[in-house]
């Protein structure tokens, strides 16, 4: 077995921040390449040659051509640098194939919000070479150890590499978000090279359909997820996204190991969005962060107030429709609300009729902002995330590490990190949070309600700030655990 800083790791991905990021996916690609680097392991990222990829890295070079894939287009893979900071950059490789990868939208859908027509085929392209990069048919020099998937877009790196007779990589792929799984037409098991046979039960076939995704978790050597909540929750039908079965069983192979958040950028003492920085040593300066986004956001400026907020996607999943629906009972507690967020569920028209009603005690901005996340998380008392379901969450401990306790509904990741505010828990230094469960109006109503009785007890706030600005959030230890199951499938 390699000893750690000589295990090489292929870290394949549809997306990285800064380049191109959808969500919490983006994130883990850049920050857990990163920490594992930091630990001596040689990572190196596989990712699609989208038009901000390409520009946004440097020292491009081609390596190596693919012109004999039949199934695919031809292609070119580039080595390059995706720079983190002055001092950190990770090695990338980079597929370069403008007729899949080389247009205008996002990663997955186009301009006009619909899902690439052939999206099977450009992923199926991604997981194709970094399946061949993970054997020895590899037209490169450096040979990965392991090959760490993620999410559906590469979940036919392990298929293709099951059916490979000579020496090959170990699997590993990760799931973010079970309820994205790649589901094509069953015509696109031939049409992207698959054998035949792989399309049974007992392989990629998913009720009559090749499923991505299912493919990854059939095949790979082993499976994680983003928190071990997460992972036991995936294996039951409420949550398992049809899936449940396969992976209840390969739970021997299944481990749920929290994300960590980038304590460098997150950090409200250096926070450069700031109105004023602050620490838990000088927590009475965050209030000049409360006015300064009340101020922007058309609020009654009033620190007495509770102002509550929330950074999301619009949709169902996360319980935006909840929020509207209890939105008047919360400013009649008195209090205020924020949401920023992208509109994925229509909710624009009902929001804006909110903004109406309650102009001073409700504020919304549709769309993306960073510098104006980072305000909402210094400067709201209480941050809200009634997801229904949630894989892992970064927002709840963002809020934490900047003094503002969240209040989310008990599940997935939210559970394994926010410890609900009680008197056993404040006592014992744990109490960080509110938690509820089950998600209805009423209990994410009555929740926000305990939250704001608790913020107007300054010192059982206070201690609940401290509590959550002391956790360890960062990645070294989510590195470490992923660090220890590739040395486990090398021994």
């Amino acid at each position: 077995m390699p000893s750690s800083h000589e295990v090489r790791v292929l870290f394949i991905t549809p997306e990285v921040y800064p380049l191109c990021h959808t969500g919490g996916l983006g994130d883990v690609s850049a920050a857990l390449p990163a920490a594992l680097r930091r630990l001596q392991t040689d990572v190196r990222l596989l990712l699609p040659g989208y038009p901000q990829v390409l520009a946004g890295v440097k020292y491009k070079s081609k390596v190596a051509e693919f012109n004999e894939l039949s199934q695919f287009l031809p292609s070119t893979l580039l080595s390059a640098r995706l720079s983190l900071s002055k001092s950190e950059n990770i090695p990338v490789f980079i597929i370069n194939c403008p007729g899949l990868f080389g247009r205008a939208g996002g990663p997955y859908i186009d301009t006009f919000g619909h899902a690439w027509p052939d999206n099977a085929l450009r992923f199926g392209l991604l997981s194709k070479i970094g399946a061949i990069l993970a054997s020895d048919a590899s037209p490169i020099a450096w040979r990965p150890d392991i090959v760490h998937c993620n999410d559906w877009q590469s979940g036919l790196t392990p298929a293709y590499l099951h059916f490979y007779q000579g020496k090959k990589a170990a699997t590993v792929i990760t799931i973010h978000n079970l309820a994205f799984q790649g589901i094509f037409p069953p015509g696109s098991v031939v049409q992207l090279g698959l054998p035949e046979d792989s399309f049974d039960i007992h392989g990629v076939e998913y009720h009559g359909n090749l499923s991505f995704l299912k493919a990854g978790l059939y095949y790979a050597d082993h499976i994680t997820t983003v928190s071990p909540n997460y992972a036991e929750e995936i294996q039951t039908e409420s949550q398992g996204s049809g899936l449940q079965g396969l992976l209840a069983a390969r739970r021997r192979h299944l481990t749920g190991i929290t994300n960590g958040i980038a304590t460098s950028d997150w950090n409200p003492a250096t926070d450069p969005h700031l109105a004023r920085n602050y620490s838990s040593e000088t927590l009475s300066d965050k209030v000049a962060n409360k006015s300064a986004l009340q101020q922007q956001m058309g609020l009654a400026v009033d620190a007495d107030l509770p102002l509550f907020a929330t950074i999301s996607r619009l949709s169902h999943q996360k319980g935006i429709d909840l929020l509207i629906q209890i939105a008047p009972q919360l400013v009649k507690i008195p209090a205020q609300l924020i949401i920023l967020g992208s509109d994925e569920a229509g909710l624009s028209h009902q929001l804006s009729q909110l903004i109406q009603t309650y102009p001073k005690a409700i504020a919304i901005y549709i769309g993306f902002n960073e510098a104006l996340s980072h305000l909402i998380e210094a400067g709201a008392d209480c941050f809200l995330m009634p997801s229904r379901f949630e894989p892992c969450g970064l927002n709840q401990m963002y809020s934490q590490r900047y003094g503002t306790p969240p209040v989310v509904h008990a599940t997935g990741g939210l559970v394994d990190t926010v410890v609900d505010c009680t008197s056993a828990t404040l006592a014992d230094g744990s109490a960080s949070g509110f938690l509820f469960a089950p998600i209805t109006a009423d209990n994410l109503l009555n929740t926000i309600k305990r939250a704001a009785r608790a913020y107007h007890n300054k010192k059982i706030w206070q201690r609940l700030q401290k509590n959550g600005m002391a956790k360890d959030f960062s990645w070294h230890a989510s590195a470490t655990a992923y660090q220890e199951i590739y040395r486990s499938l090398l021994s």
